[in-house]
């Protein structure tokens, strides 16, 4: 019994911290479902009175509005989904790739000293927007300004160092000697990184998707400045928006639904590998 009331104060403290953080997602959420005479109340609702798809049917459709004070909704969400979703995989994709060799590299063979690392660790220290000018004059001559496979290259650059340390970290706790039995074994060194020691390190691999999956998918600053009209994604979306139609809040509040939904739903499908995933380069053996 007194276990049992010590886990429900657990429960409530641990409900009660949250309220800070999570009253904001829930008011965002609640106001993508509210018609528009209850977006700005004289007293606050906090459940939707009268629910309504519109906030979502508008950003899909706009020819279909009934805001008729807000006639200039022209702008679909269509694109920027389909932009993020397809530049935030694939930039992660292309960092986990390269950042998973590299990391393997300085770890089991200290490519590079001691002083690779430590540079990889300085380029992401640089202010972003100090690197995004020179990165755009040298697209702008390749043609990749406002392209996926710009985008994607210029997110796989970012975040390359974060890939690097955290998949280090994971590999300098898998012991040598598993490396070393792999090559008795006949395995060539790629087969034994390939078949033996990455499969050990999945559980870090995912945390490290999901880290780069959400800085690659809030990024505003590079997709400001690298895209215009074909490979924007959601925060410029929700930028230009804002600016353009400041006083929708249900249809922003959509919007900003839309942009959560991903990685939560990415978190949630690999759970199970999080605390696992959390700990592993955290306690030496």
């Amino acid at each position: 019994m007194e276990i049992t009331t010590r886990r429900i104060i657990k429960y409530v403290l641990m409900a009660l911290a949250l309220i800070p953080s999570m009253f904001p997602v829930y008011w965002m959420v609640t106001t993508a479902f509210k018609p528009m005479a209850e977006w700005v109340p004289k007293v606050a609702i906090l459940i939707p009175k009268n629910p309504t798809w519109d906030n979502f049917i508008v950003l899909f459709d706009p020819e279909s509005a009934s805001y008729s004070s807000f006639t200039a909704i022209r702008d679909p969400i269509t694109q920027a989904l389909q932009n993020s979703m397809i530049l935030s995989v694939g930039g992660t994709l292309l960092a986990l790739f390269a950042g998973t060799l590299a990391a393997y590299a300085i770890s089991r063979f200290k490519a590079g000293g001691n002083i690779l690392p430590q540079l990889i660790l300085m380029f992401r220290m640089m202010p972003p927007v100090a690197a995004l000018i020179p990165i755009a004059i040298m697209f702008s001559a390749f043609r990749w300004v406002d392209t996926h496979v710009g985008m994607i290259t210029c997110y796989a650059l970012f975040n390359l160092p974060f890939v690097v340390w955290l998949m280090k970290s994971f590999f300098d706790e898998v012991p040598k000697e598993v490396d070393e039995a792999a090559l008795v074994d006949g395995w060539s060194y790629w087969g034994a990184f390939r078949g033996v020691v990455l499969p050990l390190t999945y559980t870090g691999m995912a945390v490290t998707a999901l880290f780069i999956f959400i800085l690659c998918w809030s990024d505003f600053a590079a997709a400001l400045i690298l895209t215009g009209s074909r490979a924007y994604t959601i925060p410029v979306f929700l930028g230009n928006y804002s600016a353009s139609y400041g006083e929708m809040y249900g249809p922003l509040a959509a919007v900003g639904t839309f942009a959560v939904i991903p990685p939560v739903a990415l978190g949630l499908a690999i759970q199970k590998y999080l605390v696992r995933g959390f700990t592993f380069g955290a306690i030496k053996r």
